[in-house]
């Protein structure tokens, strides 16, 4: 027995020689009784026996059981929000936005306190219709950071944007510069109804007189030149009725020098039309002629025409425009027939379209701007040219046209079109009886979202420079960034079905370089105020403002044709891709959707989700044909739905419509931007463990919930989508255990068999 003790001592002494900090470690195991106490089955005068000969497995077991404990800690420190699901340690955001954004959230139905009943409506109009219950949060009233009409409503992405410009410009401030000064000058006498409709009509048909030599119409008038008259007309008043001319950029400059070229296409033809998809042609419908026939009729009573004259001139309007229309196509036809961005000299279209004086009204379009013949141009659809010349031709020609001009005819109601915005009540009244056509003053829209857009076309340089002095640009590019590092580790995992294809959609992909749309020519106060420093606007006279305005508009096409790089859109509320730039908007990043004083999570829940839905749509369009994957989660995710709605007919799933391929790829874009926006707030919070919380959400909750606070957004794929897009929170919380609580439903056992997509 004692030369076993001294065999075991041996170890020990040897270890006391060599190591105190296991010597520490042992004494600190021996004052844990709680972790060895199952190994103390003898008498305590043994335990130093026991200790030496077990000391090996127990400090293993030490050292196993100090590691979870640090490791706990760590994955609660480094990922605050797994640690914080059922409760929250995270200070409260206590800025203004964040109180707003709390009533909002505490008004709205909680997706997690009702899982049975919360996703049970639909997006937009499609074959998948609403849940026989209803929508429950419509009956309560929920309220949603989405909740207008799509659009151009209150809501959605451009609401927001309308919304904060409009607060920009009926801020007060008596110090304001004179660029600034102007600009809230033509925004309040736009919003000023009632100097417009004391105005009447008499400020057009002065402009007609004094500009254009008169009307037959109003039986005073000089016979115009033709070219002279269209080249007025684009100059002045941004009026293009036989053709449309723009400034933009070449498709195919891969190198993104971003050079600016005149841009040619067909007009916006004020005549209702139809394409028809067997003849390949475009068609005027008798059902749509009566009622643009009497409302044009009504226009030139208005103006003051005898009422045996007006339907004289309408008649050979309306002939006119037939013609013309029959020459159109929409752009998806000729993108078919490569008839879109055909480079030409002036000269050579000149050759093509002999009957419109190109080079001249080119000429005084951008004047002083030197346009020669030699120069390059962009023609969207030069068939349409070719006959639009013959047409006119043919109306120049008609001998009974010694009494009046059909052609003017035409050209003044072009401009009475682009002029409605300015004229009152009794002309907009006219226009509600068309779904289109004549339509310029923007229907039920509101008065003050008219005005901020109209307001743009002319201060856009003004907008622009108050807009980047309240945007969060270091916030706005760390969602940026961050949503494209989780795009691409997504990318990787996505299975497509041609390799070649895949590795050069990665190059392409790791080639861009996503940043905050800004631009060289964003403008300093002075240099804003220099550049308006000729213009004088009214308070009380829209109409002369709006002159002033579209003159203004003109001034900035001939700016941007000398110019380089891309000029902002202050409007713009997409992405767009231009060389290797991924530019994002400033308009994206304002509030209700984003604040810089939001906790995180609600940021990257509602912008950061949009950024990544941008992402996949300008990045992957044909995606459904190259990917088993995108097919695989769409159909998954259209199960959930069917399940959760009971639409499923059974085991078999056969009760539930058929999914197109577009709807396929919706619900897969959407779903993967979702997950997209939630491992780049997760990336996030690993490099910034902290953040704010708002209602005493956990991080998570308060992502989620943020997200399901968005209504169907506006952008074009939206007709695609079978389902309301916070369904898709149901099917993410099915098979991930991030989610504060369980969202399945208890009244529908089959819920709790769904599969993770």
């Amino acid at each position: 027995m004692t030369d076993g003790r001294t065999q075991q001592d041996g170890p020990v002494l040897r270890m006391r020689e060599t190591s105190i900090e296991l010597e520490d470690l042992s004494e600190d195991l021996d004052r844990a009784p709680v972790y060895l106490s199952e190994f103390h089955t003898e008498p305590p005068r043994r335990t130093k026996l026991i200790w030496t000969k077990y000391w090996k497995p127990l400090l293993v077991l030490a050292l196993f059981l100090l590691a979870a404990v640090v490791g706990s800690v760590y994955c609660v420190y480094r990922r605050p929000d797994w640690g914080a699901t059922n409760r929250t340690t995270a200070p409260p955001c206590l800025s203004a936005a964040c109180d707003w954004a709390s009533a909002r959230l505490s008004a709205a139905v909680d997706p997690f306190a009702q899982p049975c009943d919360y996703f049970l409506f639909t997006c937009g109009a499609n074959n998948v219709t609403a849940d026989n219950r209803g929508h429950p949060q419509n009956r309560s009233g929920r309220s949603t950071l989405e909740d207008a009409p799509r659009g151009g409503g209150a809501g959605g992405r451009r609401g927001s944007l309308l919304q904060n410009l409009r607060q920009i410009l009926e801020s007060v401030d008596r110090n304001s510069r004179a660029a600034l000064q102007n600009t809230r000058t033509f925004y309040s006498s736009c919003l000023d109804t009632g100097s417009v409709e004391t105005a009447g009509v008499e400020p057009f048909l002065s402009l007609i007189q004094e500009q254009l030599g008169g009307w037959a119409v109003s039986g005073q008038w000089v016979r115009p030149e033709f070219n002279s008259t269209l080249g007025v007309l684009m100059r002045d008043y941004a009026t293009f009725p036989f053709f449309r001319v723009y400034v933009d950029t070449d498709p195919e400059d891969v190198h993104g020098l971003s050079k600016r070229y005149i841009q040619i296409d067909q007009p916006d033809l004020l005549i209702p039309i139809e394409w028809n998809n067997e003849t390949k042609r475009s068609q005027v419908e008798t059902q749509t002629l009566r009622p643009f026939l009497s409302t044009c009729q009504r226009y030139l009573t208005l103006l003051g025409a005898p009422d045996d004259k007006s339907l004289h001139h309408v008649g050979h309007f309306l002939s006119l425009s037939s013609e013309l229309a029959v020459a159109a196509s929409p752009p998806r036809y000729r993108l078919s027939k490569g008839q879109l961005y055909q480079r030409m000299s002036i000269r050579d279209l000149q050759l093509q379209a002999p009957d419109i004086d190109w080079l001249g009204c080119l000429q005084t379009t951008f004047e002083p701007l030197n346009i020669t013949e030699d120069d390059q141009v962009f023609v969207h659809n030069l068939p349409f040219m070719v006959n639009m010349s013959l047409i006119v031709r043919k109306w120049k020609n008609k001998p009974e046209n010694s009494n009046f001009d059909p052609l003017q005819t035409f050209m003044v109601l072009n401009l009475l079109h682009t002029m409605m915005p300015a004229l009152d009540s009794r002309f907009s009244n006219a226009s509600k009886t068309l779904p289109v056509a004549l339509e310029g003053t923007g229907g039920a829209q509101p008065r003050w979202q008219r005005c901020v857009t109209e307001t743009e076309k002319g201060f856009s340089p003004v907008l622009t420079h108050l807009l980047s002095q309240g945007a969060a640009h270091r916030e706005a590019q760390e969602i940026i960034q961050d949503i494209f590092s989780a795009f691409k580790s997504k990318l990787q995992q996505l299975k497509l079905t041609n390799q070649t294809t895949r590795r050069i959609l990665i190059d392409k992909v790791n080639s861009l370089v996503p940043k905050v749309w800004t631009s060289d020519e964003t403008k300093s106060e002075d240099e804003l105020d220099r550049l308006y420093s000729t213009v004088s606007m009214n308070d009380h006279r829209f109409f002369s403002n709006y002159v002033t305005l579209l003159s203004l508009w003109q001034r900035r096409q001939r700016a941007a044709l000398s110019g380089h790089g891309v000029p902002v859109d202050v409007l713009s509320v997409t992405p767009r891709l231009l060389g290797n730039r991924l530019l994002f908007p400033m308009g994206l990043f304002v509030p209700p959707l984003f604040h810089p004083t939001y906790p995180r999570a609600m940021n990257y829940g509602v912008v950061g989700f949009l950024v990544a839905k941008d992402l996949l749509h300008l990045l992957l369009p044909n995606i459904h044909s190259q990917s088993e994957t995108v097919r695989d989660v769409g159909g998954c995710v259209w199960t959930h739905y069917l399940t959760v709605t009971d639409r499923a007919g059974g085991a078999g799933g056969g009760g539930g419509a058929a999914l197109t391929a577009a709807q396929q790829q919706e619900l897969w874009v959407q779903y993967t931007a979702l997950q997209t926006a939630l491992q780049a707030y997760q990336l996030n919070l690993e490099t910034r463990p902290e953040d704010t919380s708002i209602s005493g959400l956990s991080y998570t909750r308060l992502f989620l919930s943020s997200f399901s606070q968005m209504n169907c957004d506006s952008d074009p794929h939206h007709e695609s989508m079978p389902l309301q897009p916070s369904f898709l929170i149901t099917v993410f919380c099915a098979g991930s255990d991030l989610c504060p609580s369980d969202l399945r439903c208890p009244r529908n056992a089959r819920t709790h068999s769904l599969q993770k997509c």
